[in-house]
């Protein structure tokens, strides 16, 4: 396993909601390369919950997208955006019932559509939320012109 740098915290993007350790309202996620998946471990925050401690199902849709472009960054070694999101409630998450796992994986590539897995366990390695998100992605110089996607060594470069 090894842990993903992200080139974004100073660029345009170094407020990103997800991803940005500078955004203090944020998520603040960080990723690892662990074979075929992209990981996070993650401590949920009390602002983030709705009803009796649950992690409102908004910010868990939140979760599934963000980890899902860090796939599309590493595994697909370019950039894109969203353009459907299946999420799937099994069973609430809750915010002060431990930290939780985020896992994703790249299932296939069909032209400019990039088809993500992706899903969050509970403490207890239960698997409480999942969902397939596509990507259209972009070729790489685009992505880098468009969306300053750095290339992949950026992603895996010493601090």
């Amino acid at each position: 396993m090894r842990k993903i740098h992200n080139p974004y915290n100073n660029g345009e993007s170094g407020n990103c909601f997800g991803c940005s350790q500078k955004n203090e309202h944020g998520l603040q996620m960080e990723f690892y390369e662990d074979e075929e998946f992209i990981i996070s471990n993650w401590t949920p925050k009390k602002h983030i919950t709705g009803f009796k401690d649950v992690i409102h199902g908004g910010i868990q849709a939140c979760i599934l997208d963000e980890i899902a472009s860090w796939v599309v960054f590493i595994k697909c070694k370019t950039g894109g955006v969203t353009s459907s999101l299946q999420t799937n409630y099994l069973s609430p998450v809750y915010a002060s019932k431990g930290d939780l796992h985020i896992k994703a994986k790249l299932i296939e590539i069909e032209g400019r559509n990039a088809k993500i897995w992706a899903a969050i366990y509970d403490a207890n390695g239960k698997e409480c939320t999942n969902a397939e998100v596509n990507y259209s992605i972009f070729p790489e110089k685009v992505a880098s012109r468009k969306f300053q996607y750095p290339g992949l060594e950026a992603f895996f470069k010493e601090d």
